[in-house]
């Protein structure tokens, strides 16, 4: 049976039953307001700084031009420095510009996935009025889901650009179709047919210079073209094109050599090549030709992830998927039921809701189209079962803390599948207008019925209300704040050995974007093992041959970066240089160190710094790390003081708890003679996360009193991020030291203002 006119009966269509081509006028001006909608709503719920993970890591690497870890995703760098440049005449933050940059981004997706719902609805409808409020729905659920919505308003990670590069290729894909198909049967159109493929060659091979994960569209690409043109495969005039423009595509990877040869402050793995033509060869290998460029090579091929073959599964590939379903879970109600339990019930009938609407659109579409259908299909399939196959992570974060599973994750890594999120929301608008089309038929059919049915279309704006409180980033100054309380912790010149992400990244962001103490020598003990980190902190260390030689080049490792008094607090005055960098070691020697590897401590291990000798605790793990933190210990300290982060545990491990004392947020090692005036920790079950043998009293409350900031974060109606809770307990832990410390004293007034504190940023830790 034919499709019913606009207005009339509906009626069942045939399978096949798609409109000629012609038909078929991309209505680009809508698509074009829904990605205003979208954008709007990501500019409104937009971080207004910087976050935790890999936030400030990726802001920062983007405004100095410098490079990330690998694979260093050299066109993402580029793309959001030009976009930072572009918006630097609103006087709009960095920060601010590049998270807009991310909703750029994924409102730029929007666009492109109306185009293709709008064309999947044709083989419903010929009205227009319903293809196009279908293509809104889908692309509003696609946008909102929870993790599409918490990756586009701030620039978490880089999928978001993924995600655009995705969807633009699949709406290529399905203009092609309808060219070939409009053309069919024309003497001489193959040439024409097939520029297509090679633009979507290059956007694919450009985009892995983004992600790899771009080329999980390959396979959905690959089908589609054997079911629209299999003879495409035939013409071998096409092959030579599509490996150079594949070629070229992938040197924007040469950003990486070029730019670590330069010695960008952030330089993370130093991909250098002296050979520019190794490095070309590398760069469109992805690093399986090394030469003489194995620093590139390794970073392109991501060797520092040390990932184990497939067949070796980090976790049972049950409780993998299990994992991605709970994500799945979060998609459509993240607010509700926030993280209690595997699946929250508050949550599940809208998680069944949207997973059945999914289903039902897939259903449709394979039944009116199932050329474009197998397209969605092997795209989803792609970037759900075979992305979780391929990525083998360990048990999850939450299955971790509910199950007590061994070996989790370090955090939820539900950010993976942005993009699987997104196509699955595409499907759930197709399912809904089906449902409207079926509801209106079974009124009668015609236009007042379509009207009357249309309300079921709302369903599209649940994720929009149940999503908000936990999507929002508004006003969160979280990793902002806590990186300026941790750096001002930390007197002129020190040295602050950190963890991990969230205690590294946010203080790179604030010395890097902001220029707020760039004269703390920040340290990540994992990266400590590596040479071409070390030799980059001693390069840094070295002092200036001349005053100011530091400030030629901000983005740049050139020599010790000088106190600015004006942006420290007046309690540290303006003190004199370091005349030493914090290692004196050569290449050879690092190169040495970092290959011996670890070992075991013994009963009679130990290291003599300053005049006193420290003992290592027995059976403790030594790495090259430990081996430099003492070199640093016996070579700087003295001539610039050494912190621990309170979020770390090194001091521990090296037997130095008994010689630091907490000042703020971090430890400082204490010199001969420098616990004079100190109290002793106080000995109380709640402050055992105070490891420090002494608490500065008067530093902590002149710090904590009147340096820090927080904002209104004890104010947030939740704290989102289980894996972070760590940060509102750090203040916690500190403000609870000073309430002992002020009962000690028997100062009441004191005592209450600590208490009430520390109370309400452990009942921030505890919201959900």
């Amino acid at each position: 049976m034919s499709q019913a006119a606009p207005h009339a009966r509906v009626s069942p269509v045939r399978l096949e039953s798609v409109a000629a081509p012609a038909a078929h006028r991309p209505p680009y001006l809508w698509a074009l307001g829904s990605a205003l909608a979208l954008f709007t709503l990501y500019a409104i719920t937009l971080a207004p700084s910087t976050a935790f993970w890999d936030t400030s890591e990726y802001i920062a690497t983007a405004h100095i031009l410098g490079i990330p870890h690998p694979p260093g995703n050299p066109l993402f760098v580029l793309l959001a420095r030009a976009w930072e440049l572009l918006l630097s005449p609103l006087g709009l933050s960095v920060a601010v510009r590049i998270n807009l940059f991310s909703a750029f981004m994924s409102a730029g997706a929007a666009f492109f996935w109306f185009l293709v719902v709008h064309r999947i609805l044709a083989a419903f409808t010929e009205s227009e009025t319903v293809r196009r409020v279908g293509a809104f729905a889908g692309v509003w659920v696609s946008g909102t889901a929870f993790t599409v919505w918490n990756q586009s308003n701030v620039n978490e990670k880089v999928y978001t650009v993924t995600l655009f590069t995705i969807a633009m290729m699949s709406w290529i894909a399905f203009l092609w179709r309808d060219h070939v198909e409009q053309h069919r049967g024309q003497k001489n159109r193959r040439w024409h047919d097939d520029n297509a493929i090679v633009l979507v060659v290059f956007i694919l091979a450009l985009s892995v210079g983004n992600h790899l994960m771009a080329f999980l569209a390959a396979p959905a690409l690959l089908v589609f073209l054997l079911l629209v043109k299999p003879a495409s495969l035939g013409n071998w005039k096409l092959y030579p094109l599509l490996a150079g423009v594949a070629a070229l595509g992938l040197c924007v990877q040469l950003y990486l050599p070029i730019r670590a040869n330069q010695e960008p402050v952030i330089n993370e793995a130093a991909p250098k090549c002296e050979n520019m033509t190794t490095a070309v060869l590398s760069s469109v290998t992805l690093g399986r030709y090394v030469g003489d460029c194995p620093a590139l090579a390794s970073a392109l091929r991501r060797e520092q992830y040390q990932k184990p073959p497939l067949t070796q599964r980090m976790a049972p590939f049950p409780a993998q998927m299990a994992n991605f379903f709970q994500y799945f879970d979060w998609q459509y109600g993240r607010s509700l039921g926030g993280t209690d339990g595997y699946f929250a019930a508050a949550r599940m009938p809208l998680t069944l809701l949207f997973l059945l609407l999914g289903a039902w659109g897939a259903r449709e579409h394979f039944a009116r189209d199932r050329k474009s259908f197998w397209y969605i299909a092997v795209l989803f399939f792609t970037l759900s079962v075979g992305l979780v196959y391929y990525m083998n992570f360990r048990y999850g974060y939450m299955q971790q803390q509910q199950k007590g599973y061994p070996d989790s994750e370090v955090r939820e890594r539900d950010y993976f599948y942005v993009i699987t999120f997104s196509v699955w929301g595409l499907w759930v608008g197709v399912g809904l207008t089906a449902l409207w089309l079926r509801m209106a038929q079974s009124l009668g059919g015609g236009r007042a019925r379509l009207m009357t049915a249309s309300p079921v279309m709302a369903l599209a704006l649940i994720p929009l209300l149940t999503n908000w409180s936990y999507a929002s980033r508004v006003g969160d100054y979280a990793a902002r704040d806590f990186a300026y309380n941790v750096l001002q912790s930390v007197e002129p010149y020190g040295v602050l050995i950190t963890n991990g992400d969230n205690d590294t990244f946010p203080l790179w962001y604030l010395q890097e974007v902001e220029g707020i103490r760039r004269d703390v020598t920040v340290i990540v003990m994992s990266y400590f093992n590596t040479p071409w980190y070390v030799k980059q902190l001693r390069d840094i260390t070295t002092p200036c041959p001349t005053p100011g030689a530091a400030l030629a080049d901000p983005t740049r490792i050139i020599c010790q970066r000088p106190f600015e008094p004006g942006k420290a607090p007046a309690i540290y005055g303006n003190p004199r240089p370091p005349t030493r960098p914090i290692l004196q070691l050569t290449d050879v020697q690092i190169e040495q160190i970092t290959n011996s590897g670890g070992l075991l401590s013994t009963d009679d291990m130990g290291f003599q710094a300053r005049g006193m000798d420290f003992k290592l605790p027995p059976n403790q793990e030594i790495y090259p790390a430990h081996q430099f933190v003492t070199l640093m210990l016996q070579n700087a300290w003295g001539d610039r003081p050494i912190y621990f982060a309170a979020t770390t545990n090194t001091h521990m491990e090296l037997g130095l708890v008994q010689q630091t004392a907490r000042q703020g947020l971090a430890y400082k090692v204490l010199g001969p003679g420098e616990t004079a005036g100190l109290m002793p920790m106080p000995a109380e079950p709640n402050l055992m996360q105070f490891t420090g043998g002494y608490f500065d009293v008067q530093r902590n409350v002149q710090l904590m009193d009147s340096v820090f900031m927080f904002r209104n974060m004890p104010d947030r109606a939740v704290w989102a991020d289980d894996a972070t809770r760590n940060i509102p307990m750090q203040y916690y832990y500190a403000y609870a030291a000073l309430a002992t410390v002020a009962d000690m004293r028997r100062d009441e007034a004191a005592v209450q203002r600590y208490t009430r504190r520390a109370q309400a940023f452990q009942e921030l830790a505890m919201r959900r």
